[in-house]
């Protein structure tokens, strides 16, 4: 078990699970006391939940299935409204608003230019250890990574390998090139829920303009410490 073991919060978070390393990333989350759950049909989308995971995979898979399944349209306004949502690898390239080696985009919700498999393919994957602002020194794993090429100017910077953009937040949308969830370190998840989750809650909840079918977190009494950390 990680040692960043620490929001234990009630709040909840689906996954996206048509394709790729949702497990991984749902059991990263239960590691942190996060309540999740599966995403795999249009109804799923009628439960209330706090926050999104786009998991890493095959993302021409999983943008074809997005759309089969009647899932695209509904999770793009979501994320377009401000939905707190993760993008790993695949799940990176579908919020990117450009492909620089492809005509096609997703999402396109996150201003940066993604460059697909920009380390080749399998034999490109490689491990490292790298900062990420607000966390520290963190592993990352690449397999068959994305990059990111170009950042828009409202784009924040999270981490960079050998001078190359690897990690970015735009809004409420955190998108990396890399794989937190094969590793046991639960940094980034953590970050994702405590400065992304939580702080979008406790703003909706101040500003009195949410809805119950959007979050399960803001009936919990959680929502204060998210508060907190606003104020402080």
């Amino acid at each position: 078990m990680s040692e960043n073991k620490t929001p234990n919060t009630r709040v909840k978070i689906g996954v996206l699970a048509v394709q790729g390393a949702f497990a991984e990333h749902r059991k990263s989350l239960e590691d942190l006391g996060v309540e999740t759950f599966e995403i795999r049909q249009r109804r799923d989308l009628e439960q209330d939940f706090d926050g999104l995971i786009l998991p890493g995979g095959e993302s021409t898979v999983q943008g074809k299935l997005l759309h089969d399944l009647g899932l695209f349209e509904p999770l793009r306004e979501r994320i377009e409204s401000g939905f707190p949502t993760f993008g790993t690898c695949a799940g990176l390239i579908l919020l990117a608003e450009e492909l620089s080696n492809d005509s096609h985009t997703y999402f396109a919700t996150t201003p940066v230019t993604v460059e697909r498999n920009a380390y080749g393919r399998q034999l490109g994957s490689f491990y490292t250890e790298e900062n990420f602002e607000g966390i520290g020194k963190i592993p990352m794993t690449f397999i068959r990574a994305p990059l990111i090429k170009d950042a828009g100017k409202e784009v924040q910077i999270l981490a960079k390998v050998n001078e190359q953009i690897v990690a970015v937040q735009y809004k409420n949308q955190l998108a990396i090139s890399f794989h937190p969830e094969l590793n046991s370190d639960l940094s980034v998840h953590k970050y994702f829920v405590e400065n992304i989750v939580q702080v979008h809650a406790a703003k909706t909840y101040k500003k009195g303009d949410y809805t119950p079918k959007h979050s399960s977190f803001l009936r919990q009494s959680s929502v204060l410490a998210a508060q907190a950390k606003l104020s402080a």
